[in-house]
């Protein structure tokens, strides 16, 4: 119902989440990259494989890029979880309207796959698309058909939760490197902004 929606979101905001960007390649492009600051992020395994969760609003090319990687890739993703010092770097990654060629003003790396990695994140996990789940239909997820109208109306904004597994942890940074102490604190989002601890 709305009143659970607004109660749901109202708590969220006030607990502080991980803020990471998704990087990849663009389908059928060897070096266009792509890039989204995620919404949702979160570790939902590490047995018998480490997994990772997250969501992307649709439509979004980076859903598109995603759902149609050639499975036998050793990796299709790089999760990059940001530091303190990455605020304006989710900003860009998070504006495609403003910001239409985020790597430009974000330093990077490349894997072993060619694949993105932002410098000065806290680290970088090189992932392997498992499945994706349109969220706007439940029939679909739990396979029965739903009571009268807790259909999606099509209005308002639709997701897609993705399911990848880990392949890689592409680098950790050592507090100890640079003496940069906020290049080792995380940046989260709470209250509709972004912060530390």
């Amino acid at each position: 119902s709305a009143t659970t929606q607004a109660r749901l979101r109202a708590l969220l905001r006030d607990t502080a989440q991980p803020v990471a960007v998704v990087t990849s390649r663009l389908k059928d492009t060897q070096n266009q990259f792509h890039g989204a600051t995620l919404s949702s992020f979160s570790s939902i395994a590490m047995d018998p494989h480490p997994l990772v969760a997250f969501s992307l609003r649709l439509p979004s090319r980076m859903a598109t890029s995603l759902k149609s990687v050639n499975s036998v890739d050793p990796a299709h993703m790089v999760i990059n979880v940001l530091s303190a010092t990455q605020m304006s770097t989710a900003v860009a990654f998070s504006r495609a309207d403003l910001y239409s060629e985020p790597f430009n003003d974000a330093p990077h790396a490349l894997t072993e796959e060619g694949l993105p990695v932002l410098e000065g994140a806290l680290g970088a996990l090189s992932c392997k698309m498992i499945s994706s789940w349109p969220l706007h239909d439940l029939e679909v997820l739990v396979g029965t058909k739903l009571e009268a109208g807790s259909e999606w109306s099509g209005e308002g904004i639709a997701s897609e939760l993705f399911v990848a597994r880990v392949v890689r942890v592409e680098r950790i940074l050592d507090p100890e490197s640079d003496g940069d102490s906020l290049r080792t604190l995380p940046l989260l989002y709470h209250r509709r902004t972004y912060a530390t601890t």
